[in-house]
């Protein structure tokens, strides 16, 4: 029995994809406020510690009879608006961010139930007096169908540099670049950076270095998109990092505040990604990061910036690769039709790969707790609100 238990849990049990599409339904629905409240004037962190706050009541709904479950925050709220690529998500002591008209919003956030983890990034931008055009159009764009055509191709059989290609193709046919190097992870319980990953972009030595994988069924991935209108390069500038995740590293701390704070990143976060704003005494969960880095016990989440004046868009969702086919559980629907862009894909193999349909068949629902939230809509045709969305 001890053996059996030891095995890591998959989506070939049904428990375990309820306990997916439960996560996925708090996370579309914290993501959805999110966006409505991303409107002129309002504060990125406001809207950050919202996003967190309806993660952690909602999960705290669950299964409230196992009183040794795990679950909540899985990757916290960040806001991260036209050439800051990822991970803002301001600290109360550090500068805020209030929304303009026009700016290019991408929100990314996440939770788990019993460590079973649903991710999810939308970019929307902010308060569009008409349609949008220019390159916030052929970036919003770019990063839509290449996340759309990632969607068609993480499947079982097929190796993961068809999509690294595909995104490419499709962000150059916008006149964008991926963000280079960037990674999407398998997910595993307990587990946000799998084993198995797909890059995006990558530059001479990451391709010698980079082993290309092959998705299985009953495996699960966090497929990101993060697409550019400039060069495709982060680099880190001031901003204060505020999202870590602790390491399998060991280490035994020197001072007495780096001790109290892994000690309370160890049993409120585990191995779950977590900001520093959550902390009671803020300034003391500053000070104690510090050797935990240094020591490689907790590692950082840059905040990334391309040049100025260039704009990032993103697209990030949780796929479960069933016998049926591929199933993606967020995210929410997207309008191509409100962007105008001069630009469009042209390469006929990528224009037949989104006319395709994704969903599984809906033959078989015996199973009604396992077929719960996220149900996508089957066979939308390309190019239509929500197509193939959750």
């Amino acid at each position: 029995m001890a053996d059996k238990e030891d095995l890591e849990k998959t989506i070939a049990e049904d428990l375990v994809v309820t306990k997916y599409k439960m996560a996925a339904e708090i996370t579309n629905k914290a993501l959805k406020a999110v966006v409505e409240k991303c409107v002129v004037g309002t504060s990125v962190r406001e809207i950050c510690i919202l996003g967190d706050k309806i993660l952690v009541e909602e999960t705290g709904k669950q299964f409230k009879k196992e009183k040794e479950l795990k679950k909540g925050i899985a990757f916290p709220t960040c806001i991260s608006v036209n050439n800051c690529i990822c991970h803002y998500s301001p600290l109360n002591s550090e500068p805020d961010y209030v929304l303009k008209e026009d700016d290019v919003c991408k929100i990314d956030m996440g939770c788990h139930i019993d460590g079973f983890i649903a991710v999810v990034a939308h970019t929307a931008v902010v308060s569009p007096s008409g349609k949008i055009t220019g390159r916030r159009a052929d970036v919003c764009l770019a990063a839509h169908y290449a996340s759309e055509a990632a969607l068609r191709l993480v499947k079982p059989g097929n190796e993961s540099d068809k999509v690294t290609d595909a995104v490419q193709k499709i962000a150059e046919s916008y006149k964008c670049k991926p963000i280079e190097g960037m990674l999407s992870h398998q997910l595993e319980q307990n587990r946000i950076d799998g084993e198995k990953t797909i890059i995006q972009n990558p530059n001479e030595a990451q391709r010698k270095e980079y082993e290309k994988c092959v998705f299985e069924l009953h495996e699960v991935y966090a497929v990101d998109v993060l697409i550019s209108t400039g060069e495709g390069q982060g680099r880190e500038l001031e901003t204060r990092v505020s999202v870590y995740k602790r390491t399998e590293d060991q280490y035994m701390l020197k001072l007495k505040a780096s001790r109290a704070f892994f000690s309370e990143v160890q049993n409120k976060h585990g191995n779950m990604a977590f900001n520093l704003r959550d902390f009671e005494d803020e300034k003391k969960a500053k000070m104690g990061v510090v050797e935990c880095v240094k020591n490689k016990l907790i590692e950082p989440y840059q905040v990334l910036y391309e040049k100025p004046g260039e704009i990032v868009a993103q697209f990030k969702f949780t796929v479960l690769l069933m016998p049926a086919g591929s199933h993606k559980i967020t995210g929410l629907p997207f309008d191509p039709t409100l962007f105008d862009s001069e630009n469009k894909i042209e390469d006929e193999d990528l224009k037949k790969l989104l006319a395709t349909g994704v969903n599984p068949s809906k033959k078989k629902k015996k199973n009604k707790a396992a077929a719960g939230s996220g149900d996508a809509k089957a066979k939308a045709p390309v190019g239509q609100n929500g197509e193939n969305e959750c």
